[in-house]
């Protein structure tokens, strides 16, 4: 099979043919049909995650057809399954037990400790693997099982409350976006300065209001989500915030947050971190997604191109996401 590589950090993936692999007990093998690129995959290649397997296969927001089975898996072979960042918990710790099995110690994570969707097939534990809504074709899908799963975690997190602030406006944010705006909260959107284009595309979906981020929104939030990975939007977003709101911090890797005065945290706002997303995350947001309906924007790319996709969503080039495509497969 083809495959783009990570052998270290700060250096381009490189094409490479290898071996299919084979399911063991519990896994499925996966036909890829479609991969998204996604900012996570930004702080692996740029080694700002710790212990990565290497040489890996990133990617983890995977779209294909299960095409073999080992013992004990219940998915049928030519079912269409999504595979997201959790890939592997141990399932008896006090966190897996107790519904919190994002937080489980043992916790592995596709195209990061285990071998992802930057390939023409991939390994999966059937756990780990979820049905898809028939309305999203394989592209459409992609996006979905990152951008969609952690943006619907934070936004669940973040509790109730009519104004939505949502800092860095990209794949996460341009999906939860069109699900508070659906639920009748007013979403506020927060791009780079300058980015008129970004904040246009914020408005096409139903943001009450958009600016740069060096920007106070017109009202006060109740609820602010940050998807940028940068630490001084912390103080941004408190500083945005009404008594008693909440900002979530949305990413896997952020930048140092700055020292801020108390007075912006007093009053009962909380900072909160949401840490990878849980199964019933998965099936809450696929089971809502077709309903609103979200709809997901995307750019595809070869699956050789996985460098210049890397770096349009680097350099702020997209519109939505980015999906990997393997050559046959993209007119599918």
């Amino acid at each position: 099979m083809r495959a783009m590589v990570l052998d270290s950090p700060g250096v381009p993936l490189r094409p490479e043919t290898l071996p299919r692999p084979t399911p063991g007990p519990g896994e499925v093998l996966v036909e890829v049909r479609a991969c998204g690129v996604c900012r996570t995959d930004l702080h692996l290649v740029d080694g700002e995650l710790p212990d990565p397997k290497r040489p890996v296969i990133p990617g983890h927001e995977i779209v294909g057809t299960v095409v073999g089975r080992g013992a004990g898996v219940a998915h049928e072979i030519g079912s269409r399954v999504g595979i997201p960042w959790l890939g592997w918990t141990c399932g008896h710790c006090g966190y897996c037990l107790s519904g919190r099995e994002n937080l489980c110690g043992e916790a592995r994570f596709t195209g990061y400790q285990r071998d992802g969707g930057y390939a023409e097939y991939t390994l999966a534990d059937a756990r780990f693997c979820f049905p898809l809504p028939r309305r999203y074709g394989d592209i459409e899908a992609a996006p979905l099982l990152c951008a969609g799963l952690i943006g619907y975690r934070a936004y669940r997190l973040g509790g109730e409350g009519r104004n939505i602030g949502i800092y860095g406006f990209g794949a996460a944010a341009h999906l939860i976006a069109q699900v508070a705006v659906a639920q009748g909260r007013r979403v506020f959107a927060f791009t780079r300065s300058g980015d008129t284009a970004g904040q246009a595309f914020a408005r096409r979906l139903g943001a009450a209001w958009a600016g740069g981020s060096d920007e106070a929104p017109p009202e006060p939030l109740d609820v602010a989500l940050l998807f940028a990975p940068v630490g001084a939007l912390v103080s941004a977003a408190l500083a945005a915030l009404a008594r008693g709101g909440t900002a979530v911090c949305a990413g896997i890797h952020m930048s140092d947050i700055p020292s801020f005065p108390y007075r912006d945290l007093w009053e009962e706002r909380i900072v909160r971190s949401v840490a990878n997303l849980t199964r019933r995350d998965a099936r809450e947001f696929l089971a809502l997604a077709p309903t609103v309906p979200v709809r997901t924007h995307v750019r595809r790319y070869d699956l050789s191109q996985a460098n210049v996709a890397l770096g349009d969503l680097r350099n702020g080039r997209l519109e939505g996401a980015a999906v990997l495509v393997p050559d046959e497969t993209r007119s599918r």
